[in-house]
């Protein structure tokens, strides 16, 4: 054993900076090494570098408007799970334990069930001959099926549904160390609960907000399943398309050119969003 105070700790870590180092940082680092390959017909790679497929991301229109698509669906989901998750937080925060147990049960279902499994369900439901469009007709309120599989929308509707629960939990941690006696006394000096809400709530979750929405938006613009199935092929977002070069071009070299810039993208917004919260809410954690 090492005669340091300070060594064991290291030594403990050991196993899982190895794990860390064969299944994260190695494929990453192959990924980004095979990004500056050409790309041979038929399913190889030259022997030479090239930066050609990265000048193809930056001025090819088509990968321009799959990342603009991407990250305007990131962005509109994070928006709506934070317009639901905020209230739902709140009232989960106020309710008693028992009821809250119960109620975290069914925030958390989502992320219980397969990914594919739940997006099969919605395909189920938001279809031509699907439940919801049955269901409209049966009533009266439209005449022919409205069109929801593979658009914009219902892919926004099915990735809202399975990231709403970690906006919740987000905010929800960030209510637990708000002290009630504050809202007590807002509300003692003629405070409704709108103004309650918008002075002294939400200026104080404004830190789990960002991280939920970190969270939510990283989870968004890397979803595969959801925009596969539900998207289809009409609707090419940056992970499927990453799928295609991979499996269905062969083109390798392509796909990992365009994970690196996906990854490099989504590091950029996250390490940009904490470095927001770390220096105007640092004492909020404090």
């Amino acid at each position: 054993m090492s005669s340091r105070p300070g060594a064991l700790p290291y030594w403990m870590g050991t196993p899982a900076a190895l794990l860390t180092l064969a299944f994260v940082v190695l494929p990453l680092v192959i990924t980004l090494s095979l990004s500056f390959f050409p790309f041979v017909a038929g399913g190889g790679t030259g022997d030479h570098l090239t930066l050609s497929h990265y000048l193809d991301i930056a001025t090819d229109d088509y990968f321009q408007t799959i990342f603009l698509r991407t990250f305007g669906l990131a962005l509109v989901v994070t928006l709506i799970c934070i317009v639901i998750g905020l209230p739902e937080a709140y009232v989960l925060s106020r309710l008693s334990e028992r009821w809250r147990a119960v109620s975290l049960v069914i925030v958390l279902g989502p992320l219980l069930i397969s990914v594919v499994v739940r997006t099969l369900g919605w395909a189920i439901l938001l279809g031509n001959e699907g439940v919801i469009n049955k269901a409209l007709m049966a009533v009266g309120l439209i005449d022919t099926p409205v069109k929801i599989m593979f658009t914009f929308t219902g892919v926004v509707i099915a990735l809202v549904h399975v990231l709403v629960p970690m906006m919740v939990l987000a905010v929800w941690a960030s209510l637990q160390k708000l002290d009630p006696a504050t809202e007590q006394a807002a509300e003692s000096l003629g405070a409704g609960l709108g103004t309650i809400m918008l002075r002294i709530v939400f200026p104080q979750v404004i830190p789990g907000v960002l991280s939920g929405g970190l969270i939510v938006f990283s989870l968004a613009a890397s979803a595969f399943a959801t925009p596969a199935i539900i998207g289809g092929r009409r609707l090419k977002v940056v992970p499927t398309t990453i799928y295609d070069e991979f499996l269905g071009n062969l083109n390798w070299p392509l796909g990992a050119a365009l994970s690196v810039v996906l990854l490099v993208i989504v590091l950029a917004v996250s390490l940009g969003v904490n470095r927001l919260v770390e220096r105007r809410y640092k004492q909020v954690f404090q």
